[in-house]
């Protein structure tokens, strides 16, 4: 498995995954996969990574700017996507480890998740990766008429935005 950055052409393979997380039902608030268009303005040009194996993408993951205000110029969001066919096989881990060293090649100094509480496997990789629970947002948006809670989950960089 190679994790490398992510390509324009990548974009059916990825967009399939992401198909895949909607589809659990506990991945996003999203319905279907936007365009590309719409995926690359909401994410940051850099820190997109997949995984890839023999030409397949196993999984994906970006970075979103939290806030437009330059504050919060060193914050993102993390999505994280691993096909349905290669859970639990560490590529989640790979992806992560190397979003967080990306990240802070970057100059972001803390990445932070929202996760529906039914994402057991997302909850405990980023417990794994050494993020730590910040807290509960109940009722923070509904999907398919049913309201959902979404729990705060943040990692610091020992190394940006330290001093």
């Amino acid at each position: 498995m190679e994790i490398r950055s992510m390509k324009i052409t990548d974009w059916e393979q990825v967009s399939q995954i992401y198909e895949e997380g909607i589809a659990t039902g506990f991945a996003t608030f999203e319905t279907a996969a936007p365009t590309f268009e719409v995926w690359d303005s909401a994410h940051v040009a850099s820190c997109r990574l997949v995984a890839e194996e023999n030409g397949i993408i196993l999984g994906w993951a970006a970075l979103s700017p939290v806030s437009s205000r330059c504050v919060y110029g060193g914050v993102g969001e993390v999505s994280i996507y691993v096909g349905a066919r290669s859970r639990g096989k560490g590529v989640g881990n790979a992806l992560m480890e190397r979003l967080i060293s990306e990240s802070e090649a970057a100059g972001f100094w803390t990445i932070q998740s929202g996760i529906f509480p039914e994402n057991e496997g997302s909850i405990k990789l980023h417990e794994t990766m050494g993020f730590r629970y910040i807290g509960k947002r109940e009722h923070v948006g509904k999907i398919h008429g049913v309201w959902k809670d979404n729990l705060l989950f943040e990692k610091r960089s020992n190394n940006i935005g330290v001093d």
